[in-house]
């Protein structure tokens, strides 16, 4: 069978044909050849050296078997044709190291590889822009003697993947396929423009070892498209038709926040988890919503935000990855809102906040994740510090990376006090305050393990202001996450200042909920949880201006 990528690579995405249907031009190329493998005797015998073994005990590394693969290009009319470019790629055997693109303007190339399977994929365009584009896969190509492969556009059919919108217009389309054997993966690819058609060329392959996808991205008037389908074959697909309705797809609403009154213009993309993929991006001004209606046949998929940047510094940057979508359902993900705090990786394998290695005492908690717990790549704070007590006595401090530090320490059991502070905002726009504060009891480590690190997650519903309206009763869900969600709660209070800290009022927590009235026009809301798990580790963490009434 035949593949394009060697063990744990896949390969990149070279061979694409653009939207219009014309191809990059290929050139003759001399077949790479891995390099032989030397044999070595090894023997053991008594009252004889190794230098004394007789010269035809050491066999002589053997040639591998080289055939003439040629392979034939003809056009939907059936003449041979140069505008054509033609990956092989080995898979297994002596040839499973080799990757080509022979070409030659008469249409037909012959290449010398050595025995093995192979991978074969060959992009042929249009005499004309705008003629369209085949794609003909050959999933397994057995070269075990000379072989002809006539690669004929004449076999494809249409790839025809459009929403039933009339007003849809085409962006962008990917191919790609995917082939396993005998624990080796290979891959090809291609883009193209809607005129694209595609066929499977030679044997079948083995029983699910064929993965292939086709994903292609429409703008519409209110609603963009996002449509990928998946198959699992002995064969690469010929043809594809889908016109999916809109109470076939599901709906992903990406909203962009502006608490602190930011501006200009952010981007979100929309795209498959699983494997390589165009995706779609559009702009996102503030208070803005992007639409998305996706095919849940696809599987899981991920969302990226990047926020506008200010000259000389770096964009932020938001991601929710591997999410479910479910047909006629709406999945909403909210970027850059209020309530920001510390928030914990709950996915599992997910690296601890805190670690213990040996005498070293490591955090590293993203202390300014936004109110759905994103993280942000490039967080926008004016000052932060991390320090450690050790039974009281200050073993460090760092500053200028919110919620991160590394300390050495003793290596006798003792108690702990960690604590992390940040100030929101960029100079420009001001925000809050957000501290935490752990105790726990630690010793010496003979390996990596994970600190007790607990934090509380605050969800009220705001606006994308980051406001909430003056004046009405709240119910804010609560939820402790880390290593007070698995080993359990002893006790949780919940606090709420409305004059920036000044003063504390503790409120009830009900059914996972903290109780009570937002104050009057104008005013901030300040939170604050004081939590201590069934082991007696302890966090105190303090939201300052959380968010606003209006």
């Amino acid at each position: 069978m035949n593949d394009s990528s060697t063990p744990g690579r896949t390969k990149a995405l070279d061979h694409t044909t653009a939207p219009s249907g014309t191809t990059t031009p290929a050139h003759k190329t001399t077949p790479r050849r891995a390099p032989l493998r030397t044999l070595a005797l090894a023997a053991v015998l008594a009252g004889m050296s190794l230098s004394a073994l007789p010269p035809a005990a050491v066999a002589a590394p053997r040639a591998p078997e080289i055939y003439a693969l040629t392979i034939r290009h003809l056009d939907r009319a059936g003449a041979a044709t140069d505008a054509y470019r033609t990956h092989v790629t080995g898979v297994s055997g002596p040839g499973a190291a080799e990757e080509v693109t022979p070409h030659d303007d008469s249409g037909t190339v012959t290449v010398r590889l050595p025995k093995g399977r192979y991978l074969l994929d060959s992009t042929l365009s249009g005499p004309e822009e705008g003629s369209g584009t085949d794609w003909i896969v050959q999933p397994r190509l057995d070269l075990d003697r000379d072989t002809t492969v006539t690669v004929d556009a004449r076999t494809t059919a249409p790839v025809d993947v459009r929403p039933q919108d009339p007003d849809a217009r085409f962006v962008s389309g990917l191919g790609f396929v995917e082939v396993t054997h005998g624990g080796t993966t290979r891959s090809a690819n291609v883009m193209a423009g809607p005129g694209l058609r595609v066929a499977h060329l030679g044997p079948d392959a083995e029983s699910g070892s064929v993965k292939e996808w086709f994903d292609t991205y429409w703008a519409g008037r209110g609603n963009d498209y996002a449509l990928g389908y998946t198959f699992t074959s002995t064969r690469a697909l010929t043809g594809l038709v889908r016109h999916p309705s809109a109470a076939a797809l599901a709906t992903v609403e990406i909203r962009r926040a502006a608490p602190a009154g930011e501006t200009g213009t952010g981007f979100v993309s929309v795209q498959p988890s699983a494997g390589p993929t165009v995706g779609l991006v559009q702009p996102l001004r503030p208070l803005g919503t992007a639409t998305v209606l996706v095919t849940p046949e696809r599987g899981l998929w991920n969302v990226e935000y990047e926020g506008p940047a200010a000259p000389g510094t770096k964009p932020n940057r938001y991601a929710a990855n591997g999410f479910a979508v479910r047909a006629g359902a709406t999945t909403t993900h909210t970027f850059d809102n209020a309530v920001f705090g510390p928030a914990l990786d709950t996915a599992p394998g997910a690296r601890p906040a805190g670690v213990r290695d040996g005498a070293a005492l490591s955090l590293d908690v993203p202390l300014l994740a936004d109110g759905e717990g994103h993280v942000p790549s490039a967080p926008r704070f004016r000052a932060a510090t991390t320090t450690l007590h050790r039974d009281g006595v200050l073993v460090g401090t760092r500053l200028g990376e919110p919620g991160r530090g590394t300390f050495t320490t003793t290596p006798g059991a003792t108690s702990y006090r960690l604590t992390a502070t940040a100030t929101r905002g960029d100079g420009a726009s001001p925000g809050g305050r957000v501290t935490a504060a752990w105790t726990f009891t630690s010793a010496a480590t003979a390996r990596p393990t994970a600190l007790p690190l607990s934090t509380v997650r605050f969800a009220p519903a705001l606006a994308l202001d980051g406001t909430a309206p003056a004046g009405a009763g709240v119910r804010v869900p609560v939820t402790v996450q880390g290593a007070a969600a698995g080993s359990g709660v002893r006790s949780l209070t919940v606090s709420v200042s409305t004059d920036d800290g000044a003063t504390w009022t503790r409120v009830p927590v009900v059914d996972g909920r903290a109780v009570y009235r937002d104050p009057a026009p104008g005013r901030s809301v300040s939170l604050r949880a004081e939590l201590t798990d069934t082991k007696g580790n302890t966090l105190t963490q303090t939201l300052t201006d959380a968010y606003r009434t209006r």
